[in-house]
């Protein structure tokens, strides 16, 4: 039976929820996010799993991180892995929309796809999912919430306030 753990850290979003099944990190989750799983299925609260995690994103927050460097389990379908592992090669501080990356998977018709992958992220910020925008560079849909997104955005952007 896998071992499932999560901790609970602060940050300027809120406070993130991480979760690792046998110690490699699983889920990244903010409260009132969309698409939370249940807490009951998060396991028993631990934080020594997580300490690289929790070092690189108090980096990131700081400003001193642009790029994320810890092992990843992703639970999805094929299709969803793609978007998520194509999602990890978008550059900090830059953004692409559902469609460029639905013509990066060689599916030019499959942004609606994208996005419904994208929105079911498990890993948010570590996996930027926050950096895909709409096809003229509108805000869309934000499992975390529109202004988390803004803020992600205008932070990695240098943006006063973020």
């Amino acid at each position: 039976m896998p071992l499932r753990t999560h901790t609970v850290m602060d940050s300027p979003l809120g406070p993130l929820t991480l979760v690792a099944v046998d110690g490699t990190l699983t889920g990244l989750y903010m409260d009132r996010q969309r698409y939370r799983p249940e807490t009951e299925t998060f396991g028993d609260r631990d934080h020594e799993p997580f300490a690289a995690a929790v070092a690189q994103l108090e980096d990131y927050f700081a400003g001193r991180l642009t790029e994320f460097d810890l092992p990843l389990a992703f639970a999805g379908t094929p299709f969803q892995r793609q978007v998520w592992d194509l999602l990890r090669t978008i550059p900090y501080g830059r953004t692409v929309s559902y469609g460029e990356l639905a013509q990066r998977l060689g599916r030019p018709t499959a942004a609606r796809a994208v996005g419904l992958a994208n929105g079911h992220n498990p890993i948010s910020i570590i996996v930027p999912c926050h950096r895909v925008v709409g096809a003229r560079g509108d805000l869309t849909g934000y499992g975390g919430g529109l202004d988390r997104k803004r803020h992600l955005l205008g932070f990695e952007r240098g943006v006063s306030g973020g």
